[in-house]
């Protein structure tokens, strides 16, 4: 276990490190997780925490028990041979001990939000899981995640981005892989986001009318993400394939027994 554990660790922090933009679909459950595995292209999954929450009846924003978390993130990993990156908010409450518990049950990576802490308390917050994971012997890949823009939408654009940018570089310098930063984002801004952190280590979220893959590795972005938008797409087929036999019709043609 110890010794695939730093396998896969070291794989995703490869695939972090690759010129090659790393996309990862992201799953909410076992089923999930070996559906996506086995998607021609898969070379890692990612968890969104806000997924996993609403399948099990809970708001997100670190409203599931922790020990719910974990359970539903290493069942996951249990269910894939690729390495797992797991959502874990923002550590919830006591983030090295939240790492230490993912590791344990097969996470090799993980996002932790600084939900614009003070930056001294965010910078503390991801050593936390920087030195929990050191522990543990692993190469774990960190994707820090600053909610300056999310949060930021009534300050000026430019101390958003500035401040972004200062978070990133801090959280780099205590251990991160990559500094995440959610929100929809055009060229200008993506841009400097690279030029200011560095190249091949911003990660980006991608939801409906943000940058294709393609220009977003061209830009110098490491990673995309997709967030709840996956469970978004399924609850939209399953909605729309409710209100179809509802109405009269039939199963959609071409569904296939995935599970």
């Amino acid at each position: 276990m110890a010794e695939t554990l730093r396998t896969k660790a070291s794989e995703l922090l490869r695939l972090h490190q690759a010129p090659e933009i790393l996309q990862v679909v992201n799953v909410w459950d076992a089923i999930t997780a070996k559906v996506i595995t086995d998607v021609p292209g898969t070379t890692a999954l990612a968890t969104a925490s806000h997924s996993i929450a609403a399948s099990l009846g809970y708001e997100d924003g670190e409203n599931i028990p922790v020990d719910e978390m974990i359970a539903s993130v290493g069942r996951i990993a249990a269910a894939t041979h690729l390495p797992v990156s797991a959502d874990l908010e923002s550590g919830y409450g006591n983030p090295g001990e939240t790492t230490r518990k993912a590791i344990g049950v097969g996470i090799v990576g993980a996002n932790i939000e600084d939900q614009m802490r003070p930056l001294a308390d965010a910078v503390n917050q991801m050593s936390e899981v920087v030195h929990a994971a050191s522990t543990e012997g692993i190469d774990f890949v960190l994707n820090a995640r600053t909610d300056a823009f999310l949060k930021g939408k009534d300050r000026d654009a430019g101390e958003v981005l500035a401040d972004a940018i200062a978070r990133g570089r801090a959280f780099l310098d205590v251990g991160a892989t990559t500094v995440f930063v959610p929100g929809l984002l055009d060229e200008p801004t993506v841009t400097a986001l690279v030029e200011g952190i560095g190249w091949n280590k911003v990660s980006v979220i991608n939801v409906p009318g943000s940058l294709p893959p393609a220009r977003l590795q061209e830009l110098g972005v490491a990673r995309i993400s997709y967030g709840p938008w996956t469970q978004r797409v399924a609850l939209t087929a399953l909605a729309d394939a409710a209100a179809a036999l509802l109405a009269g019709g039939q199963l959609p043609e071409g569904t296939r027994p995935l599970n």
